[in-house]
């Protein structure tokens, strides 16, 4: 399978792109040294403003079609739903912290390794499972493109 057809995009290259791109972004926060405060605070806020907006368009369009075509494998959506919410908790923590506090490096670096691991479980068993199933990944793909378009102007 291709990952364009008819001008669309693969929904899991869609995925694996921004996956890729949030793991730059945790590496580079790494980089950055211990009083390195306004980089690591912009970098951190860009960080997770992406995951919110992953994590949405992950649970608002391909979650549903996951439980809709792999009804056996519901079991690893719920888990990565879970995850998601656990993120969620670090991500609005760490948005309301200042780089400065004692905690905030030990919470990005938490939020790295919490993702890496939700990452590695949809790339190696829900993604998988989604190529060879009947979801139509294309259509999921123009429903992400254009859902991250709202979510970015809004």
């Amino acid at each position: 399978m291709t990952t364009q057809q008819n001008n669309g995009i693969n929904a899991i290259t869609l995925l694996k792109d921004d996956h890729k791109k949030v793991k730059q972004a945790f590496a580079q926060f790494e980089e950055l040294g211990p009083q390195a405060y306004v980089g690591k605070k912009a970098l951190a806020d860009e960080i997770c403003s992406e995951l919110r907006i992953h994590t949405q368009l992950e649970e608002e369009v391909i979650y549903p079609a996951f439980r809709k075509q792999l009804r056996d494998c519901k079991s690893l959506v719920n888990e990565a739903q879970v995850e998601h919410d656990s993120a969620k908790v670090l991500i609005e923590e760490i948005q309301n912290m200042d780089s400065e506090e004692e905690l905030f490096d030990a919470k990005v670096k938490v939020l790295s390794e919490h993702i890496d691991h939700h990452v590695k479980e949809e790339e190696k068993e829900m993604f998988p499972l989604m190529q060879k199933s009947d979801i139509d990944l294309f259509s999921l793909g123009k429903k992400l493109v254009e859902r991250k378009m709202q979510l970015r102007d809004s």
